[in-house]
């Protein structure tokens, strides 16, 4: 435990400021090819650049380049690609919008070579239930895995510092869930995801000045899905998403197909006179974690953010609670 001190303080380090020293010149880069979205949630005619993919996966790479150099472990080779290659779906996507298939195939082959380097262990471990043996049923536990975090990330990437910051809070959750579990090592591989998140989230928090788009947002959720694989934690992390999967689950369920959101007609959320943000009375609108919190009434883009970090932290909670389950046997 005391050897991994130094690769884990730093990988941190240099996951940190990889994407902080990055970011600024990759803005100016961005809006000298104007490559800029409108912010619909302000009032004023803001322009906002995007992706902010390209340094998220520097910092990644980076980060767990040197964490190899220490380490030596095939998992991280196989996080390394599978989050590459998340990476690359989402930046095709972000120069032209593809069809809803798109993300979710192309995933499913992203996942490929953690199958390939044999990382993953085919128990599943429940909390008090013990381990389930699903030799078969976990490879494509696998193929669907990726797609799922992938997707489910972007999903709610909807509104200022919202994915960064839940992804702050679902990472380092995670990390502390391992270090629990005793699965030291993937503990210490995955800490580079919260810092990442992080330095990203100086930038993209309200007011945003860059956007991660969908190869930020595949990217980080690609990760999070490869080390709850490899760290053999799939429900401690879906405990930890959960916010975000709900989100997912709310919207798939409404429009009832796999659909690009910036396909989908009508919106969740409508704006008051001064601009706060409402749920929609347009019946065709899908239902979304935020239509859902705002059914108590109008709120500020900061207050819905607020609402959803405290999602995130009671998750993030109830999964370090089920890592300590994870040792019980009833």
């Amino acid at each position: 435990m005391i050897d991994l001190v130094i690769p884990a303080i730093v990988s941190c380090i240099i996951a940190f400021f990889v994407v902080f020293v990055t970011i600024p010149p990759l803005i100016k880069f961005l809006e000298k090819r104007n490559m800029a979205v409108k912010d619909m949630n302000k009032k004023e005619d803001i322009m906002v650049v995007r992706p902010g993919g390209p340094s998220i996966i520097l910092g990644i790479i980076v980060s767990e380049i040197v964490l190899y150099g220490f380490l030596q472990l095939n998992e991280i080779l196989a996080i390394i690609i599978t989050t590459t290659a998340a990476f690359a779906i989402g930046y095709v996507d972000d120069r032209k919008v593809m069809g809803g298939w798109f993300k979710p195939v192309t995933l499913a082959f992203a996942a490929i070579p953690i199958i390939l380097f044999g990382v993953y262990d085919t128990d599943l471990a429940f909390p008090l239930f013990g381990e389930v043996q699903i030799p078969a049923l976990y490879l494509g536990l696998i193929i669907l895995m990726i797609p799922i975090t992938g997707n489910t990330i972007n999903s709610i990437d909807v509104l200022n510092g919202v994915a960064s910051g839940f992804m702050v809070i679902a990472s380092f959750s995670l990390s502390i869930c391992l270090f629990i579990v005793q699965n030291y090592e993937i503990a210490i591989v995955s800490l580079p995801l919260g810092f990442v998140s992080l330095a990203f989230y100086k930038y993209h928090k309200i007011p945003s000045r860059i956007f991660p788009g969908d190869s930020g947002a595949l990217t980080l959720g690609a990760m999070y899905g490869s080390i709850a694989i490899v760290g053999g934690v799939e429900i401690i992390a879906a405990v930890a998403l959960l916010p975000a999967v709900i989100n997912s689950f709310l919207f798939l369920s409404s429009v009832k197909k796999i659909v690009e959101h910036r396909q989908i007609k009508g919106k969740p959320v409508e704006h008051t006179e001064d601009f706060k943000l409402k749920s929609t009375v347009d019946i065709t609108a899908p239902v979304t974690l935020v239509r859902l919190i705002l059914t108590g009434g109008p709120l500020t883009e900061k207050q819905v953010g607020i609402v959803i970090f405290k999602l995130a932290l009671f998750s993030g909670i109830l999964a370090i609670i089920t890592a300590f389950l994870m040792g019980v046997r009833i």
